[in-house]
């Protein structure tokens, strides 16, 4: 069965990852500092409110005072948290009693930021420069079209090798899970890209963003230059216009890139030019929780595996074809089946029949998302049982052992395969066993040893 892709949930699990020096040089911004505050748990913000004013180790014992015995787990997750991102660090005395101390950098910059505020490197410029700019609903739509368009390129393989909107810097973080290619054949979705699509487009945007910054190094940019930009984007005021000339180099990389995803979008004026952020770039500091937006579902599902989606959007068409037979599209709708053949065809790709369900679950019309269960019963049991019939058999490397002298010998390396699990199949009478391929040295081995 395909590996599920594990996605990052937000940029905290990415600052995370980075080494102890690379962090400690994030906490120098106060926006970086209040975004990974706003990241933590509630416990573990009070916690570090508790803690902002405090310059002495406070040792692990106390603070396991300060919450009741029912919430020992959740002060567990508050301190592990606190811990990974290096806003506590831990102290041994010489008795090896542990202690917490917060971050010196992020403590001073917490604290010149609840006294005094902070300010971004750059203002919004004035109505007088940029004249009329976008609403928020002409913002979002263009959001929304620029990432459908990516999607689309993403679904049509030959359109993406062509390269006529994506960068080069883009194309290698799709290439990095998305696309697969061969010598002299056009790239084509992976399994991972199969499954990217029936992600929600939160956490479609947070697999990007993890691959896009991972690559940073390849590029020749820090990966911490990169973060720190993307985090302070966050603060950006949405539909608000902001000047490239306040931008370095990789800043305006970088932005160019955010705008073939639809985070922002350029304009162009008489002496000056700026970028504007749409609502994706503005969550970008937010948890997959906090910023999934509440979108209209679109599709019913029948008993008799019909399929019918409200929609005109042909990104959705696409996406539906993916596992189902799409029969004919109307100006608004999409109706189509869910067979056998269509499922095979999705479980070839890599998809999962969980991936399937779920998204007919997130997906769901208004008019069915208060039943119980959204997906009626006999459809999801019959998915699962279609995959399920495709994994029955599994086919194992493996190696054949017989024409042992004795039946003692046999019995001795069957005993010792079967010990350390890797014998798949024995016949005692006529003395044949068969071992798991990746183990067949360590069987030869045995045998020598035996003779």
């Amino acid at each position: 069965m395909p590996q599920v892709m594990v996605v990052a949930r937000n940029f905290m699990d990415m600052v995370a990852a980075l080494p102890a020096a690379k962090l400690d040089m994030l906490y120098d911004s106060a926006f970086i500092c209040e975004a990974v505050l706003r990241s933590f748990p509630p416990l573990a913000k009070k916690y570090v409110i508790q803690m902002l004013y405090v310059s002495a180790p406070m040792p692990a014992a106390a603070m396991q005072e300060w919450v009741l015995d029912e919430y020992a787990s959740k002060h567990k997750v508050a301190i592990d948290r606190l811990l990974q991102l290096r806003v506590f660090v831990e102290v041994r005395d010489r008795r090896k009693e542990v202690s917490y101390k917060m971050n010196n950098k992020f403590q001073a910059n917490m604290q010149k930021y609840l006294v005094s505020g902070g300010c971004l490197p750059r203002e919004p410029l004035p109505f007088s420069v940029t004249g009329r700019l976008p609403t928020l609903v002409e913002l979002e739509n263009y959001a929304l079209d620029q990432w459908e368009c990516f999607l689309l390129q993403l679904i049509n393989s030959s359109q993406v090798e062509k390269g006529t909107t994506f960068s080069s810097s883009m194309m290698k973080t799709f290439q990095r899970g998305l696309l697969s290619s061969r010598d002299g054949e056009a790239a084509k979705l992976s399994e991972n890209g199969f499954q990217f699509l029936l992600m929600e487009t939160n956490a479609q945007l947070w697999y990007i963003m993890r691959e896009y910054i991972s690559s940073a190094e390849e590029r020749g940019v820090d990966p911490t230059d990169l973060i720190s930009f993307l985090l302070e984007l966050s603060f950006h005021t949405q539909g608000a216009a902001y000047s490239l000339s306040t931008l370095t180099e990789v800043q305006r990389v970088a932005i160019m890139d955010l705008m073939e995803l639809g985070l922002v979008k350029l304009q162009q004026g008489r002496k000056d030019s700026w970028f504007i952020p749409t609502k994706l770039a503005t969550n970008l500091s937010s948890s997959l929780s906090d910023s999934a937006a509440s979108k209209e579902g679109i599709v019913v599902v029948e008993t008799n595996f019909r399929l019918y989606a409200y929609s005109a959007s042909k990104l959705h068409c696409e996406i539906l074809r993916l596992f189902s037979r799409v029969e004919y599209q109307l100006p608004n709708l999409i109706v189509g089946a869910i067979t056998k053949e269509s499922l095979y065809g999705a479980f070839d790709n890599g998809i999962t029949a969980e991936q399937i369900i779920s998204f007919l679950q997130q997906n769901a019309h208004p008019r069915v998302i208060d039943k119980i269960p959204i997906v009626p019963e006999n459809v999801t049991d019959q998915i699962r049982l279609w995959e399920n019939d495709r994994n029955r058999v599994e086919m194992v490397l493996s190696h054949v052992y017989e024409d042992f002298p004795s039946k003692d010998m046999f019995e001795q390396c069957c005993d010792h395969a079967r010990d350390n699990g890797y014998l798949l199949w024995e016949d005692a009478k006529k003395m044949r066993l068969i071992v798991n391929a990746e183990f067949h040295q360590e069987m030869r081995e045995f045998l020598r040893r035996q003779r």
